[in-house]
C-alpha cells in the first residue's frame, strides 16, 4: 500500500477536481495557442495548489513533505494535463529562490510564486552546452553593484511566460570551466529579450524559447548563492530533478496502459476483442509488471527523499527506469492501437510525442547510465549499497 497520509488523500481528491473543472477542459485550446494561459497559474495558486512547501511567512503551507509533489504529478498527468508542467514553476526552479535567495529576495519574490501572479523559469541550455554546462558561453562580469549578463540560451521551458528567470552563466574571468554563477533575471530588465515559441515535436501546449541577454544588468541582490560555485547549487537540486522526472513518467506509463486497456477491450478483431489473442494479454501482462515494479521504487525513492537520504545514483536509476519503462508502455500502446494510434483524436497520439522528451531532459539516458555505471566500479560502492 502508497504511504500517504489521510490529509494527502483529501488533497489529492480536492486537486483532482480542480484540474477536471479547471485545467482539463482548456487543454486542447492550450495546445493549439502553444501556450497555458497565465490565468491557470493564478488560479491554482488561489486554491493553494501550486507551491506547497513554501513558509507561511511566503504564502505556502510550509509543509515539505514531498508526497505532495508526487500527488500533484501524479493527478495532472491523469487528467492529461502534463503539458501544463506546473511542477518546473513550483519544485524544479522554486527551489532555488529558497535555498540560494537572500531572506529580502525570498519575502520580495516568493509570495507572487506561491499566488500564481509570478511565473518561473530556469535557463541553463545553451546550442552547444545542454547536459556538458562546461560548455556554456554566456558569462556575467562583476561590475561592482551588479553583474553584466550577455549571451543567450534556447529550449527554455515557460520561456514566454517566464516572469523571473534562473539564468546560469560563466564568472567572466574565472579560471575553473565550472564556475558558474546563478542570476535572477526579471522581466522587462533592459537587454533581457525573448525569442520565438519554439515548435516541438510534443508538449505543444508549453511553451518552449530562446532567451537573449544583451548587457542585462543584474543587481547583486538578485545573485542566488555564491557567485563562481552555481555548478555546484545546480548539481544539488538533480537527484530531486530526476526524481520529479521518474514520478511523472511512472504516472504516465500507467495513464498509456489504462488508455491502451480500454482500447483492446473494445477493438474487435477476427471476430473477438482484442483483448482476448493471446498476444495482448502477453504484452499487456509484462508492461503491467513492469509498471508496478517502477512505481513500487519511485515510491521508495520519495520516501528515502522526504528523510534525506535520497542520492544521485538513485535518483538516476529511479529516472532512467521509470523514463524507459514509460516510453516502452507509448510504443506497444500505439502498436495496439493500430492506425488509431497514429490519431491525435486518440489521447495515446499525442501521449506518444509528448513522452519522447523524457527519455532526454533532466539528464538523458545515457547520461543516467554513465552516472550509475560510474558509481558501480568506484571504490564505495559497495558501502552505498550497504
Amino acid at each position: 500500500m502508497r504511504a500517504f497520509t489521510e490529509d494527502q488523500i483529501m488533497f489529492r481528491e480536492a486537486y483532482r477536481r480542480f484540474l477536471d473543472t479547471e485545467i482539463a477542459p482548456h487543454m486542447e485550446e492550450w495546445r493549439e495557442a502553444g501556450i497555458v494561459d497565465r490565468k491557470a497559474f493564478r488560479k491554482a495558486g488561489d486554491q493553494g495548489f501550486l507551491m506547497i512547501w513554501p513558509d507561511e511567512a511566503y504564502g505556502g503551507l510550509g509543509d515539505d513533505d514531498f508526497r505532495y509533489e508526487q500527488i500533484i504529478i501524479e493527478e495532472t498527468v491523469r487528467a492529461g494535463c502534463a503539458n501544463w508542467y506546473n511542477t518546473l514553476h513550483s519544485r524544479l526552479v522554486g527551489p532555488y529562490l529558497q535555498r540560494f535567495g537572500s531572506e529580502e529576495l525570498r519575502r520580495r519574490v516568493l509570495p507572487g510564486c506561491v499566488s500564481g501572479e509570478t511565473i518561473l523559469g530556469i535557463a541553463m541550455t545553451e546550442a552547444g552546452a545542454g547536459s556538458d554546462l562546461a560548455g556554456m558561453r554566456s558569462t556575467a562580469e562583476d561590475r561592482g553593484d551588479h553583474f553584466l549578463l550577455n549571451g543567450s540560451k534556447t529550449y527554455i521551458s515557460n520561456g514566454i511566460n517566464a516572469d523571473l528567470v534562473v539564468v546560469a552563466a560563466k564568472l567572466a574571468g574565472a579560471e575553473r570551466k565550472h564556475a558558474l554563477v546563478l542570476l535572477l533575471v526579471e522581466r522587462g530588465m533592459a537587454g533581457f529579450e525573448r525569442g520565438r515559441n519554439l515548435k516541438k515535436m510534443g508538449m505543444s501546449a508549453q511553451d518552449t524559447a530562446e532567451l537573449f541577454f544583451d548587457n542585462v544588468q543584474v543587481p547583486k541582490a538578485n545573485v542566488l548563492g555564491e557567485p563562481g560555485k552555481g555548478f555546484y547549487h545546480l548539481m544539488e537540486g538533480l537527484a530531486e530533478e530526476r526524481l520529479i522526472a521518474a514520478v511523472g513518467a511512472a504516472a504516465n506509463a500507467r495513464r498509456a496502459f489504462d488508455v491502451t486497456r480500454d482500447y483492446v477491450m473494445q477493438r474487435v478483431l477476427f471476430g473477438k476483442p482484442l483483448s482476448e489473442q493471446q498476444n495482448t494479454q502477453f504484452r499487456m501482462a509484462e508492461m503491467d509488471a513492469e509498471i508496478d515494479l517502477v512505481q513500487t521504487y519511485v515510491d521508495h525513492c520519495v520516501v528515502e527523499h522526504n528523510a534525506g537520504r535520497l542520492t544521485g545514483n538513485m535518483g538516476a536509476k529511479a529516472k532512467m527506469l521509470a523514463t524507459e519503462v514509460e516510453w516502452k508502455m507509448m510504443d506497444l500502446g500505439v502498436q495496439l492501437h493500430g492506425g488509431a494510434g497514429y490519431m491525435d483524436e486518440y489521447p495515446i497520439s499525442h501521449m506518444f510525442t509528448d513522452a519522447r522528451i523524457n527519455r532526454i531532459l533532466a539528464g538523458s539516458s545515457e547520461v543516467m547510465r554513465l552516472i550509475i555505471g560510474r558509481d558501480i566500479f568506484s571504490q564505495n560502492y559497495r558501502s552505498m549499497l550497504a
